[in-house]
């Protein structure tokens, strides 16, 4: 009984020591960010700034999250390399960490942290790899482009890690987890989830985005901080203003009566920023309006390095909504 007692004494000490050193290794989000700047900067050169790193690391996050086929890699940074290119394409073993047998069948793995090896799971080796791969083919933002392609071959994978790139350069930070209401609460308006409801004109479609009714005029707000990748007229959305954040997300505002001055496309705004103003223009030629109350029609579209797709915003909405009236109930002159 006595032995019993004993072992069992052992291994609930084991399980507590255990489970304090696994509470003492995990990291704040600011700490972890803070880690994943300094490695870019580390690791960053005269043609590869460190927004460059962070904007391909930031993508291939994206996709991790949203891929089922991608497992999210355990570590500070999210950067993976298949076997062929780590390895090389006709090494047999595809765990390779040896420098002698990954050069000799053409892999690209490196060895970062000088321990003599390349481990994929060492955040070190696979920045180091990272940067290794890119330096000699990058001397320019054009340059950085065409390596993007070459190793992704997707023009839509390429034009959002260019957009990290310069909102990342625009605002010097990791943080950009902000988020704003997409209408001027200070304003009467209403919205009800609007996901899935039916369309029938151009065609029977479904509704792919929330419906939020106000009076023509109201502000409209950019979510996020992001590029205005689209302004102009859509027959279906009428004057509309699309915007891609670092998040692999692209957010589309229709049915606007008008633009906010200075907002082109390729500007970069914040979340807050006023981008136009609820109207009711479109469902025909440029310049119709007044075909439904008016309103703003918000949309959000995800990007896995494959597709993009629409997804229902309207839990976020309600979301930013709350935040952003306790905000301003906190801070009244914010309004």
């Amino acid at each position: 009984m006595r032995l019993l007692i004993k072992i069992m004494s052992v291994g609930f000490l084991c399980l507590f020591f255990a489970s304090e050193a696994s509470a003492a290794e995990e990291l704040t989000r600011e700490q972890i960010l803070d880690k994943r700047m300094d490695y870019y900067i580390k690791y960053s050169t005269d043609t590869l700034p460190w927004y460059y790193l962070a904007a391909v690391d930031q993508y291939e996050r994206n996709i991790q999250e949203v891929r089922k086929d991608l497992p999210e890699r355990d570590g500070v940074v999210a950067v993976q390399f298949e076997d062929d290119f780590w390895v090389g394409p006709l090494n047999p073993l595809g765990d390779d960490t040896n420098l002698t047998t990954i050069s000799y069948f053409e892999g690209q793995g490196r060895d970062g942290n000088n321990d003599g090896i390349a481990d994929r799971q060492n955040d070190e080796d696979v920045m180091f790899t990272l940067v290794q791969y890119l330096s000699p083919q990058v001397h320019s933002e054009k340059d950085f482009e065409k390596a993007l392609k070459r190793y992704y071959d997707k023009d839509l994978t390429v034009k959002q890690i260019l957009t990290n790139a310069k909102i990342y350069k625009t605002y010097e930070v990791l943080n950009l987890d902000k988020r704003a209401f997409v209408l001027a609460i200070s304003h009467n308006y209403s919205y009800r989830s609007t996901w899935g409801d039916k369309r029938g004109w151009g065609g029977r479609r479904m509704h792919e985005g929330t419906d939020l009714f106000a009076y023509s005029g109201v502000p409209v707000k950019s979510a996020t901080y992001g590029i205005v990748e689209t302004k102009g007229w859509n027959d279906y959305g009428g004057w509309r203003i699309g915007i891609r954040d670092v998040n692999n997300t692209y957010h589309y505002y229709a049915h606007l009566s008008g633009f906010a001055k200075g907002i082109e496309e390729g500007k970069i705004v914040e979340p807050g920023t006023v981008i136009g103003y609820v109207g009711s223009s479109g469902y025909g030629k440029k310049g119709t309006a007044g075909k439904f109350a008016p309103h703003l029609h918000y949309g959000m579209y995800k990007y896995n390095g494959r597709t993009e797709w629409a997804y229902d915003p309207f839990p976020l909405l309600q979301k930013w909504e709350r935040e952003e009236k306790t905000r301003y109930k906190l801070n009244p002159a914010a309004r």
